[in-house]
């Protein structure tokens, strides 16, 4: 395990690691295996789709492989025949590998545990129903040989850090790259519901839906858990009101990248300069007529 990778508990036993470069865990506090399970999977209805003899996957920003790893659980828990093909993009190859290690693998069985170690050390898996590679590097430029492939994912996994701490991986222009991917009645799932990430899905030409909290008692700044993003409306939860109204707010403005080599602080600079000019009506009032704290 590269020295820098300490396993840190969620609350629901399950592992993440912290970067320090992002400043943010790779996952939510709350429960890294769940937020796998539910944001991702669940979101992208993989468990209806496993009766078909093919599934494909993208997982962009691969990170510990975690959402690979609960889609194949999902998978061929319900068809275990079912052919599966993954793309997965990932910046550091050092963080798959040390989540290969004790506690963080243990929680997957074995047939998965295989996938995630080989893909950690040598970035391919080809077994019987499994054709699986790990691509290292900047996902804005990993992203063209899938691309090049004809590749039709059924399912994408969007889960880089978060918008704020890398723009680079949330701009329209980068979405426009990923959606030449997302099959014709595939599904796009994020854990972002960012005004800004959902106007840049909208202007990659996606349909939008929320991912709608478990329960009526949230708190009032807790009003989704990620945002789905299709070719049609079919299967889609409908954004709320505030939700759309949020869609017409300064915080709406989405980052961009025209040639998709921008650093973070350009990328964020260009967003600044946006937003000043912009005529759009302030994200406080909107917060503040929908009593959100």
């Amino acid at each position: 395990m590269a020295p820098s990778w300490i396993p840190q508990a969620t609350d629901d036993g399950s592992f993440t690691f912290f970067s320090e470069t992002f400043g943010e865990t790779f996952h939510s506090t709350q429960g890294a295996r769940a937020e796998a399970f539910v944001k991702f999977v669940k979101a992208t209805h993989l468990a209806e789709k496993a009766t078909r003899d093919r599934l494909n996957l993208l997982d962009v920003c691969y990170g510990l492989g975690y959402n690979t790893a609960a889609a194949l659980e999902t998978i061929w828990t319900v068809n275990p025949a079912c052919q599966v093909q993954v793309y997965g993009l990932e910046w550091d190859a050092t963080v798959p590998a040390g989540a290969i290690e004790p506690p963080l693998i243990q929680s997957w069985s074995p047939a998965v545990q295989t996938v995630l170690k080989s893909l950690a050390e040598q970035h391919v898996c080809q077994t019987d129903r499994l054709q699986a590679t790990l691509l290292i590097g900047d996902a804005r430029q990993t992203i063209d040989p899938v691309i090049q492939s004809g590749f039709a994912a059924d399912a994408i996994f969007f889960d880089p850090f978060s918008p704020r701490r890398c723009p680079q991986l949330w701009t329209v222009d980068f979405f426009q790259r990923i959606v030449r991917c997302l099959a014709l009645d595939g599904t796009l799932a994020t854990y972002s519901r960012s005004a800004c990430v959902r106007s840049a899905m909208v202007e990659a030409g996606l349909t939008i839906g929320t991912i709608p909290m478990n329960d009526e008692l949230h708190p009032t700044h807790e009003w989704s858990q990620g945002t789905i993003g299709a070719w049609t409306t079919a299967g889609l939860h409908p954004l709320t009101r505030m939700e759309q109204e949020h869609l017409c707010t300064r915080a709406a403005i989405p980052y961009r990248d025209p040639n998709l080599t921008d650093s973070a602080e350009a990328i964020l600079s260009r967003h600044q300069q946006e937003q000043k000019i912009c005529r759009r009506e302030s994200t406080s009032s909107w917060r503040r007529r929908w009593k959100i704290t």
